[in-house]
């Protein structure tokens, strides 16, 4: 459970931060501040300034307006969303003072034997390496405020579970970016949210931020139909007013009977009678525009309605893959061992694995683009299957959206625009390039051009990588309605953990089937761990206290009167640790 530390001295003070680009505001008026030892999530749609905000409490851009003032001596780590480093970046990382410490967190996030990488290798990272790389430097560099912008991208659940671990044993404050909800929990003891401008503070998880978020908004909800109705009633009240003034002035200016006009001060009457009702309702209409200032309730934004339609095609029989001894290698290594499974129509069904296991390969052979080295995959002639890959760099950037849609006639150019438009990309937007695009619209672009068609089974490669979290949460809601079969290979554990009820889980070099959700599974997994051998236990060990030890050092520096025996100490756990695993690999 994340710690709480609202009673903790603050190390940051942001008092009034605005800040604009060009002509467009981005945020106003922003106030928090951040306690040593904090847990904070930084939430907000997708071009709220989440990243802005980051880059200035870096100090790598300064605000237009506000003030900030850090604890004297202040060391922040930075973890980019961009991880735009270069070789040079990494190798000095590795030869540095401290690369014990970066080899160890980059052992940990799952890149081997990273102090043998030549500069040809550190040449050729994939994105995943390179977020890994620069995150093993970031922790490594004992901050006193460490800022995480999606520091989970790119990592299998290995790699996400041990940063939830280490996060704990850091000594330092933590502000934390990022769409992964299971990840969010499991760190943040409460959230910022960047909503229109402004910046609100929720206490607790991202669990309870939603609630509470959810809570208040009916409450507004509620509190704006009250005044509304209330606001309708004094309006009739004053049109009633406005009536009876203007038949007043309607009356002064009658010339009346014969007899009326022997009366005396009958256009008198009837003007002061006008002048009244005038004074009348100018009243009423002050004190409701005072009244509605002084307790204004805002009509509330509703979470904007990203609707994704399917159409799944009807049933096509029980079993629409099965695979017998399936295989695949690679230049005479072999990827996936000989392997036994089946698929049946309307399951939901999540690919789990490390990274590198061969999830992408195994998609792409249950779509016939990728070959088998051995064994069998029976699908069903009829299925028809849509596929949306997490590289969204294969759209067309000269094209514009409506191009990249290929609607070939006009229902389905209308139905293109409804869908775009569900799904928040406003007219400007559709009319723009792809290229002009962020990789979270280009992402609704693809789901888009997949709805136009009709199919009955989904494959999903990372389909909530670029999206904010609350395009997550309507996708997970309209997927939860697709009749058709899932197949989703994700990270977002919230997002597998809903929607899917079966696994296909890579294990031992091989593919099974195992009938439970994703929290059942990794349960049972750390049960089965719970029983290790001896050089099991005696790694254990050994891990939990390289961890300790790590955390120790760093809080000091090489002149503290302690930090020999602690290094001592960490070069020889980390003998001990790759004797053991030596060991255990026979």
């Amino acid at each position: 459970m994340a710690k709480n530390s609202r009673n903790e001295k603050a190390i940051v003070k942001i008092n009034g931060l605005t800040k604009h680009f060009g002509d467009k505001l981005i945020f106003e008026n922003v106030s928090f501040d951040i306690r040593e030892g904090e847990r904070a999530g930084l939430a907000g749609y997708n071009g709220t300034g989440k990243t802005t905000l980051a880059n200035l409490l870096f100090g790598s851009i300064e605000p237009d307006k506000g003030s900030m003032t850090r604890k004297p001596g202040l060391k922040i780590g930075y973890l980019l969303q961009s991880v735009d480093y270069s070789v040079q970046n990494f190798k000095d990382a590795l030869n540095s003072e401290g690369d014990q410490t970066v080899l160890e967190a980059a052992g940990r996030l799952g890149l081997e034997k990273v102090a043998d990488w030549e500069e040809e290798r550190l040449l050729h990272l994939s994105g995943g390496e390179k977020l890994k790389l620069a995150l093993a430097q970031v922790i490594s560099s004992n901050p006193d405020l460490l800022i995480l912008d999606e520091p989970t991208n790119h990592l299998d659940y290995h790699g996400i579970e041990w940063l939830a671990d280490w996060l704990q044993t850091f000594k330092g404050a933590v502000m934390i970016i990022s769409h992964d909800r299971h990840f969010l929990d499991r760190t943040v003891s409460h959230i910022f949210e960047l909503e229109n401008k402004k910046l609100k503070e929720y206490p607790g998880n991202y669990t309870a931020y939603r609630r509470e978020k959810k809570r208040q908004l009916e409450e507004q909800k509620h509190d704006y139909e009250v005044q509304q109705r209330h606001k309708a009633k004094v309006e009739g009240q004053m049109e009633n007013l406005r009536s009876w003034s203007e038949k007043a002035h309607r009356n002064s200016t009658k010339q009346g009977s014969l007899s009326e006009r022997r009366q005396m001060g009958f256009k008198e009457y009837h003007r002061a009678k006008a002048k009244k009702m005038d004074v009348q309702v100018r009243s009423k209409m002050k004190r409701l525009e005072a009244e509605l200032e002084k307790n204004k309730i805002e009509k509330p934004l509703e979470d904007t309605a990203v609707q994704f339609e399917f159409d799944a095609a009807g049933k096509r029989g029980k079993r629409i893959f099965e695979a017998k001894g399936l295989q695949k290698s690679f230049a005479g290594r072999t990827l996936i061992g000989s392997s036994h499974f089946y698929m049946k129509h309307g399951e939901r069904i999540g690919v789990i694995g490390r990274n590198g296991a061969g999830k992408t390969t195994l998609i792409r052979m249950l779509q016939g683009i990728e070959g088998l080295s051995g064994g069998e995959l029976w699908r069903s002639p009829t299925l028809k299957i849509a596929c949306l890959s997490q590289d969204v760099g294969d759209l067309n950037a000269d094209e514009s959206v409506l191009e990249a849609m290929q609607a070939p006639d006009r229902d389905k150019l209308l139905k293109a625009r409804t869908l775009l438009a569900n799904m928040g990309l406003k007219e400007d937007k559709i009319e723009q390039k792809i290229g002009c695009l962020s990789l979270g619209e280009r992402t609704r672009v693809k789901l888009a051009g997949l709805i136009l068609n009709e199919y009955d089974c989904l494959i999903l490669d990372e389909p909530t990588n670029h999206l904010d979290l609350p395009s997550r949460e309507q996708l997970e809601e309209t997927l939860s309605q697709f009749e058709g079969t899932l197949i989703i290979i994700s990270h977002d554990r919230y997002l597998v953990e809903k929607l899917c009820d079966k696994l296909l889980v890579f294990e031992n070099g091989s593919i099974r089937r195992a009938e439970m959700r994703i929290g059942e599974y990794y349960s049972a997994l750390k049960n089965e761990n719970t029983v290790p051998n001896d050089d099991e236990e005696e790694l254990l060990k050994v891990n939990n206290r390289l961890t300790a030890v790590i955390g120790n050092l760093s809080l000091i520096n090489r002149d503290h009167p302690e930090f020999q025996e602690y290094d001592n100490e960490f070069a020889r756990l980390i003998r001990e640790k790759n004797l053991l695993e030596k060991r255990k690999k026979g």
